[in-house]
């Protein structure tokens, strides 16, 4: 055999393998073609009817979810506003109630310290001089009555004998 007839014979079975992996090619397109063209029907009348249905819905709902938005934009805002207001209030309050504390706080330190220099000023113009009295008058009446009596008398009233004093 000749070298041209081996080519075409070679030719003719690359030729025939191409056609039928054609053939087979198509009829796997076709199967595919036939099994989309199914899916797309029941896309059709089960998913377009249900999209049109929430595209109206969203339609119809539209104004109400504008007026919603408005609103909620709108209650945040008027929110915001009232919360900065409460706020500038209470740091207000907070800071008048420190300055009161702080007065009171002065106050009583003042008048714990004029409690305290009264009480020296009694102490050194009242209870001071009466114990000197005291202690001086205590002193002339002992002195009185030993000069006088020569007894000592108890606090109880009995007289002290002698002896008993320097026990």
């Amino acid at each position: 055999m000749d070298n041209l007839t081996i080519f075409i014979a070679v030719t003719a079975a690359a030729v025939v393998i191409q056609a039928g992996i054609l053939v087979a090619m198509y009829l796997a397109v076709r199967q595919s073609s036939a099994r989309m063209e199914a899916l797309a029907g029941e896309v059709r009348t089960k998913v377009l009817p249900t999209a049109e249905l929430a595209q109206s819905m969203l339609a119809e709902a539209r104004p109400k979810l504008e007026t919603l938005v408005t609103n909620l934009s709108d209650s945040s805002t008027i929110l915001r506003t009232q919360l900065e207001r409460l706020d500038a209030t209470v740091n207000d309050v907070v800071d008048r109630a420190r300055l009161q504390v702080i007065r009171a706080d002065e106050l009583v330190g003042r008048t714990l310290d004029r409690v305290e220099q009264t009480t020296d000023l009694v102490h050194q113009t009242v209870v001071s001089p009466v114990r000197q009295v005291s202690g001086l008058v205590q002193g002339v009446m002992t002195g009185l009555e030993f000069f006088f009596g020569g007894k000592r008398r108890r606090r109880d009233g009995s007289p002290v004998a002698q002896d008993e004093m320097f026990i």
